[in-house]
């Protein structure tokens, strides 16, 4: 069968807010429901249908976001779902296909998006491209190494979060840039970051926040909730679970991070950060960290040539890819990418490949995390001439690896 796609308008916000709630068991608080609404770009929401029956739906948020070397504007593909009774009948590969032609037609030639399933995307064009570390850190094992940065002006300020908003943006907006998957937030997403009604808490207490500044200003934020705790001979054992820490120099950043790790009636700090955080390198003893790592944002590359010279490389590669993709058949083929750390060029060309590989695997290392050689390995990649799957994977190599921080 085939299921009519087109874009909703707000009063069919409810309809559309129905398929989330089957797709994903999400039951939203009233006020939930409205911030939902204040995020959605309408004009960049598809829905399928079956009938009057909306059976299908998903949408873009409008992204500015860090890649390797530069700033670019990226379609955050969020809110895709497909009602059960709906499911297995192609509503969402027509959903994704329309999704990219009109992501292309909007000229960004990348799209990001985090997986609710990891199996789903792949075959869609979307690569694993950046790694989110979860960490528990007992308080009694936090110490750091002794030649920590510090800095004497430095003092911290307890802040209302609501209160201190505009400090955060401030500061948020002046170290975006620093690592791939960072993405400018609007007021929206600021919004449903420090909300803080008692359903937003969930059990884990009020959002409450530290400032790093010094006389000139703000160098750092930290956002967290704890949850208190008492065992049963009156010690104190609550969890920090920490929401978001940001700073603009090793010194803030280490402030901060004694801060929530000093937290008087906190025996554990909880949290997700990148897999290259400072803290890994803070801690005199790394054993104490409990860490597990998951998939973060996927990458898929709308329009090849121009994605891969809108990003910067760590060395300089030459090498002629055989590019297959079933999905955005505009990239089948096979480009010559001609790159080193001054600039990249990226032409179509008749030249026997270097390498083939599928549109997936690019989009995996896009972001300066791929794992080519990983793929090589296992056979899921050819490659022709020797070395030439190793040099691309240096080339697009990145320090500090990617990490969005805010799932959309």
């Amino acid at each position: 069968m085939t299921y009519p796609i087109r874009p909703v308008d707000e009063a069919e916000w409810p309809k559309f807010a129905d398929v989330l709630s089957e797709g994903f068991n999400w039951t939203p608080h009233p006020q939930e429901f409205e911030r939902a609404k204040a995020q959605i770009e309408f004009d960049r929401t598809l829905a399928a249908f079956d009938g009057d029956l909306m059976a299908g739906v998903t949408a873009v948020y409008s992204f500015t976001m860090s890649v390797p070397g530069a700033q670019i504007p990226v379609a955050g593909v969020t809110a895709v779902s497909v009602l059960p009774s709906h499911r297995r009948r192609g509503v969402l590969s027509s959903l994704m296909r329309r999704q990219l032609s009109d992501v292309r037609e909007r000229g960004e030639s990348v799209a990001a998006l985090y997986a609710s399933e990891s199996v789903i995307y792949g075959r869609f064009g979307y690569g694993r491209a950046s790694t989110e570390m979860g960490f528990s850190i007992a308080k009694h094992g936090s110490a750091f190494v002794a030649n920590a940065p510090t800095d004497p002006a430095l003092r911290l300020r307890v802040a209302k979060p609501a209160e201190a908003r505009a400090e955060f943006e401030r500061l948020f907006a002046s170290v975006v840039t620093a690592r791939p998957g960072r993405y400018l937030r609007n007021e929206h997403f600021w919004d449903a970051l420090l909300a803080d009604e008692e359903f937003d808490r969930r059990g884990d207490g009020a959002l409450r926040s530290v400032i790093a500044e010094d006389d000139r200003g703000v160098r750092g934020y930290a956002l967290f909730r704890v949850k208190a705790n008492w065992d049963d001979n009156g010690m104190s054992d609550g969890l920090l679970k920490l929401v978001e820490l940001e700073a603009a120099d090793p010194a803030a950043r280490a402030l901060l991070w004694r801060s929530v790790l000093d937290r008087d009636l906190v025996s554990r700090v909880e949290g997700s950060r990148a897999v290259d955080d400072a803290l890994l390198a803070l801690l005199a003893d790394p054993r104490q960290l409990r860490a597990s790592c998951i998939d973060e944002l996927w990458v898929r590359l709308v329009e090849v040539d121009r994605a891969l010279t809108s990003r910067a490389y760590s060395s300089a590669v030459d090498v002629v890819i055989e590019v297959e993709d079933d999905v955005c058949p505009w990239n089948a083929r096979r480009w010559r990418l001609s790159a080193d750390t001054s600039g990249a060029e990226c032409k179509p060309v008749e030249d026997e490949p270097d390498l083939s590989l599928r549109v997936s695997s690019l989009g995996s290392a896009y972001m300066g995390d791929g794992l080519l050689a990983a793929q090589l390995d296992a056979g899921l990649l050819r490659e022709h001439s020797a070395g030439s799957v190793r040099g691309l994977a240096a080339a697009m190599a990145w320090s500090p690896k990617p990490w969005g921080g805010l799932s959309f």
